[in-house]
This record gives structure tokens, sequence and C-alpha cells, in this order.
């Protein structure tokens, strides 16, 4: 009681959503007396706040799934059954078209491609030769049929990729491991399978089979896999990723592995992974402390070594080389490496303390970041965002010697490119393509050594999905409430009147250093483009577009930075008379989804209507549903006093008010999702609707995993919703 007497009204109030632990010490002294001593340092231990909607977290339970069928069942009430709509026929027909780019991995001299179309829902995996490819109708031999694995297997099974065993060049790629998930779920059962015979290898026969869990898996020999996985109690980290690395021997029972490494259980996730480049094999352990921290081990001398870079910075290997992504300065041997830059050394002199002989192959600047690299045999092909916009520099490796070379490739009319190797170990051949909003994808082969992109070598075109004509895509930029400027681009008709009342969807996620780029995206264009709909593509802080310093300063108490951005874009929108608050909308999914959770609270006032998909939305309990906690190196711990205190003003659901007026909004998520999980639509969406917002839309896909659906079938019928919802709310005489 003297304690409580002595608590602020700011702790009272913390006091609402804690338990306070009293400690307390008995003491027998010499002389036969007992003392009791009430220790000061108290354990508090959070518990969540009152919350009516909590029981719709109960992903399958049946009182639950009743709910999310009734609100699907008014949802298609107001905006029609998509099935009978045009556009979701058209849409489907995209999803579905043989026209479509089969793209390829190739594996021991095979091009291996999973295909789905309106016949082979869950799709074909199958495979051809390189000759046979390059033709307009290439032959395919089919490997695994997935549509009929179900049927046989009464499963839902829904490709998650394979991961074949590779030795090197010279020797057999015959085995592989198939991840196959129920329903789009992260989660994936795990079964050997033989390339030579096109079937399953039967754990009664020594095959490897792991039950369903977010495993992770790598070959180290033809008998024996480094794995992480759910083996009981302890095996996992509270994000519900593998807490430790295991060595399973063929024959033998996954509880008898060796564990050869742990990491903690508040950790993110460990894993052990072995792989061959160009003549090197590499056995690896990383412990990921968070989201963007990790410790990793190289085998090395006879044992596991740390790799002495920074925490948050990324490792890779080129032939004999390291690879240094820093997302933060590094001072190193006297020299001073700026966040954002590609460092590269040699393995062996590293390892040995030699720290002298790091050199730079990219250094960013104000306007421009690297994007991504891939290798060659002999070429590391680096790829830099210059204003948003890809740029390819190349760097040679000549005699363990890296050769700067003076070209650079770069596409027009703001066409985006994309360049990566056949098979990085054997030649520098290339694939390469090209894609903008309003230009659909081509594919190229060439090399590496080409002193321009490879336009003259096409060999697959995207038919286009919609009517372009008439289309014209710019790039802007506006002001940010703190003074920051912001690129968006704009995607219109050349005759648009610019009267304010254009039906416009401005777009945005802003986290976890993802960039948004131009690309071609066929079903916006038609089900909204071609309608006569304006499309903005906000360049907002917390994305990757100018490299880590631009993620970094929308970071856990700096997030609101992302939402003040994405603001000034649709102010922007407005001031140039694109658009006006009736007509404009925006859309975002899994963190845009929390973007619009905050449009919604925070802006509600700018919105005609908003599209939030797969959402995350409630930041009190997020990061104790699913992957949420390892998500908490971007967003901050709820449970950290300081952390809620700013993680509560961007927590959309908990910020959702009864007495405000909010505009049209539909959720969208999946039963499935088992990353973000679905309960955060659902009870934002019930909370809205029991303050009496009945604009308020929502609907759940019991498949689909945080894609939000398992098919073509599905994502189509999905994306007809969403776009039907915009086009009559925004759609406005």
């Amino acid at each position: 009681s003297k304690m409580r007497q002595n608590l602020s009204l700011e702790d009272m109030e913390d006091a609402k959503r804690t338990t306070i632990v009293f400690k307390t010490c008995t003491t027998m002294h010499d002389d036969g007396t007992v003392t009791t001593d009430t220790k000061s340092d108290v354990t508090v231990v959070p518990v969540p706040d009152y919350d009516p909607n909590l029981w719709l977290e109960e992903v399958e339970d049946e009182k639950c799934l009743d709910w999310a069928k009734g609100m699907n069942k008014r949802t298609l009430s107001v905006l029609g059954d998509p099935t009978t709509n045009p556009i979701h026929d058209r849409v489907l027909a995209a999803l579905n078209s043989k026209d479509k780019i089969p793209y390829v991995s190739e594996v021991g001299g095979k091009f291996y491609n999973l295909w789905q179309d309106e016949k082979n829902k869950r799709g074909l995996w199958r495979r051809t030769t390189l000759e046979s490819y390059k033709t307009a109708e290439p032959e395919w031999e089919t490997v695994l049929d997935i549509d009929a694995l179900n049927e046989t297997e009464s499963e839902t099974w829904v490709w998650k990729g394979s991961t074949v065993l590779d030795l090197g060049p010279d020797e057999p790629h015959d085995i592989a491991l198939l991840k196959l998930s129920r329903g789009g779920a992260d989660a994936t059962v795990i079964r050997e399978f033989n390339l030579v015979s096109k079937t399953f290898v039967a754990e009664a026969d020594g095959g490897f089979v792991l039950p369903e869990a977010k495993s992770s898996v790598s070959w180290k020999t033809r008998d024996v896999l480094l794995v992480g996985t759910d083996t009981g109690e302890g095996s996992l980290t509270d994000s519900g990723y593998p807490r430790e690395a295991r060595e399973w021997c063929r024959g033998t029972p996954l509880s008898a592995a060796e564990c050869v490494f742990a990491g903690e259980a508040a950790d993110v996730s460990v894993r052990a992974y072995c792989y061959f480049d160009k003549g090197n094999t590499y056995n690896l352990l990383s412990r990921a402390m968070t989201f963007y921290t990790s410790k990793d081990f190289l085998w090395h001398d006879g044992k596991y070594t740390e790799i002495p870079v920074p925490e948050d910075a990324d490792v890779s290997t080129f032939f004999d080389q390291f690879l240094i992504e820093l997302r933060t300065e590094w001072e190193v041997a006297g020299t001073k490496h700026p966040a954002g830059s590609l460092l590269s050394v040699k393995v062996a002199d590293f390892m040995a303390g030699k720290h002298d002989s790091l050199i730079s192959l990219f250094t960013p600047t104000d306007r421009t970041s690297l994007s991504h690299f891939a290798s060659t045999k002999t070429y590391l092909m680096v790829h830099v965002m210059d204003n948003v916009l890809t740029k390819v520099r190349f760097w040679r490796y000549d005699g363990g010697v890296w050769v700067a070379e003076d070209r650079v490739w770069q596409l027009p009319n703001m066409a985006e490119l994309s360049a990566w190797s056949i098979n990085a170990d054997t030649s520098d051949a290339i694939w390469m393509t090209s894609s903008g909003y309003t230009q659909p994808t081509s594919l190229y082969y060439g090399s590496a050594a080409d002193a321009e992109p490879p336009l003259g070598t096409r060999i697959k075109r995207l038919p286009g999905q919609f009517d372009a004509e008439g289309l014209v895509v710019e790039q802007y930029e506006t002001t940010s409430l703190d003074g920051t400027k912001i690129p968006y681009f704009l995607v219109r008709r050349a005759d648009l009147k610019f009267d304010g009342k254009a039906p416009t969807v401005l777009y945005g996620y802003g986290g976890f250093e993802i960039s948004l780029q131009p690309s071609y995206m066929s079903t916006f264009g038609i089900g909204w483009l071609e309608r006569g709909g304006v499309l903005a593509m906000s360049n907002i802080r917390g994305g990757g577009e100018f490299g880590p310093r631009w993620h970094q300063a929308a970071l856990k108490e700096k997030r609101h930075k992302a939402y003040e951005d994405f603001i000034a874009c649709a102010d922007d929108l407005i001031e140039r008379k694109v658009t006006s608050t009736p007509h404009l909308g925006c859309m975002g999914g899994s963190n845009g989804g929390l973007l619009m959770g905050n449009m919604l609270t925070m802006a509600p006032e700018k919105w005609g209507a908003i599209v939030c998909q797969v959402p995350l939305l409630d930041m009190r309990r997020y990061s104790k549903l699913l992957a949420g906690a390892s998500w908490m190196g971007e967003y901050g711990n709820p449970d950290i006093p300081e952390e809620w205190a700013y993680l509560k003003r961007y927590s959309a659901y908990q910020n959702v008010k009864k007495d405000v007026t909010y505009p049209p909004i539909l959720f969208t998520t999946s039963t499935r999702d088992d990353r973000v999980h679905p309960g955060h639509a659902r009870k934002t969406a019930k909370k809205l609707l029991d303050y009496g917002q009945a604009s308020t839309l929502y609907y759940e896909n019991i498949e689909g995993g945080h894609g939000g659906a398992a098919d073509s079938s599905q994502r189509a019928f999905m994306k007809t919703v969403e776009y039907e919802f915009l086009w009559k709310t925004l759609h406005k005489l």
C-alpha cells in the first residue's frame, strides 16, 4: 500500500494494464527474530488491455468463421457477385493466360518452371531444355502435377518452392526437397523428391520428410541435411521460427539429429546452410537476433567462427570473396564506410584478421542506393536505384582483382530492368527483364559481358493485358511535413482534365526496406486504369528507395514520418487537381495495411475510400500473434512502456474512436495467413461496425496465406472485389 501511494497518475494509468508483483524477503536472524522486507524493485508483468473483440483471434474457431462468412456475405450483397462482373473474367484470363512468361530456374542442365492456368490451378512443375525454352512453343516435360497430387492425397497443397541438391556442376542434381503448404500458409511440409523418377522418396525408403512447420532446410551432403524445425518444446523462437540448427543424417529419426547451434527464445530465428559458389563450399550458421541484426558464423579452420562484421550488415559470397552490405556506417582499419555501401574482401584474409584490404564496390549518394546485386561466373551486376529508377553497373573479377567496367545499363521511358545469371557457377549468360507501368514485361537472353542491354535478343514477351493507349507515366516530387522531398509515380490518361474529379488510388507500403518501382500490373490495368482511374505509387520513407537511411528514417518512434509522407502525396494530388477527397482512395497490404489503418485514424477526412489488405493493426498485441515478434526491430516492443508510448500513437485498432466519421473501408484477409494474424482485420472491422460505421466492408478468403489467395481463381475473385469497391465508392459524377 505504501508503494501504491507513491505511484503517479501516469503510473496508475499504466497499472491498469500491468500486474505488479511485490517481491518479499524473509530472514531468520541469529536471535530467532524474523523480518520480512518488501523490495522496491518490483516486477512489472504486462497483461493485455481489455479487448471485447479478443475472441476473433481464435483463427479457426467455429464462431469466428461464422462471423467471417457472415461478413463475406454482407460485403458481396453490397458489391455484387464478383464472378458475374466482366472485370473478373478478364482478370482471371490474364492470370491464367498461356502467354504469360514462364520463368525458369536451371538445375543440372534442365530448366524448371511452375505453371498455373485455368486447368492447372495449383500448378504443374515442369522442365525443358534451353534450346526448347528459347522457342515460341517449348516442349515441356511434367515433373509433378500439384492438382493431381491434391486429388490423390485429399490435400490443399500450394507450391512453396524447392531446394535442389547442389554439390557443384560436376555432381548430379537428381534429388530435391519440395516445400508444400496447406492452403498457402507460410508453414510447409517438406518432402524429398527424385528428379529422375519424378516420384517422392518415401520415409520408409530413407527419404527426408519434415512435418508442417516454418522450417529452414539445406543440403550439406547427399545424406545429411542442415535443418531447423519444430521438434518440440524449446525448439522455436517466440516468433515461431527455428531456434535450433541440427544435422540430420539419412535413415535416422529427426529426434536423433545433432543440435549444432541454438539461439535464444527472443531471437527471430536460427538457421544453418551450406552452398557451392564457383568452386568453393561455404558452411554457415546464422543467428538472427532481430529482423535486421544477426551473427553469422563460417566453418573455418575446423570450427564455426563468427564473421567480424557489424550485426546489421548482410554477408554473402562471390567465389573467394565476402560481399558485405552495410546498414550503418562502419569504421574499419581507419576507413569509414557509409551506410548503404557494398564492400568486398577475400574470405581467407578477412577471417585471418586482415581487414585493411576491404574495397568498396558501391557507395551511395543522396539520390542513389543499392537495390541488389547478381553474380555470374566472372561478373557482379550491381543494381543501383537512381531516384527510384534502376541502373546496372558492372564489376569483373579478374585474377583475384575487381575491375570496374565503364558501362551502365539503363532503359528509357521509366522502364525497369533486372538481370540475373542463368548459372553463376558455369557461365556469364544472363536473363534480363524489362517492365513498366504501361509496358508489358519482356524477357531477354544475353551475357553480362554485353556492352548494352540485350534488347535485340528478346525470347519472351507478355502481350498487353489491358488497353494502355493514351496512358502516360510521370514522376513527381512533393514535400513532407519536415521538408523531406518524397517522390511518387503517376499513371493517368494523357487527356486528364485536372478538374479534381478523377477516381484516383494512392498506393503505399513504407517499411522493411521494400522499394516500390515501376512494373507491369495487368490486374490493376484491367480493373482500374482502363476504366479511367488514376494510379499514384508513393515512395515514402520506411522503404528502401534511397537506401538504409530512407528506411531508418521511419523506424519505431519515427514511424509517423512514413504516414506524413503519404499524406503529403495525397495533398499534392489534390493540389494538382488530379483528384479531390471524394474521389481519392488509398490501398496497401501487410505493413501497407498498417499504413492504411493509420490513414483511417489519422486523416479520415482525406479519403473517399480505403482498401486495407492483410493488415497489421493492433500494435498492442501484434508481437503475441504468429510471426509478430520478429518485427519488433521494425516497430518496437509494446511490452516496454517507453516503446508502447510511441507505438500506441499508430496502433490503428486502439485509435478507432466512436465519435469520428470514417470513410468507407474494405478489409481483406485470409484465414490461412500464418504471418499476419487475420485477427487484426477482423477486430478492427468489428469495432468500426459496433461504432455504427456502416460503410465498413470485410472479406476473408478461407485459403490464401499472406498473399490473400492460393490460386488464380481466388486472386481474380479478390481483385475484383477490391476494384469494384473502389470504383463504386470513388467514381462519383
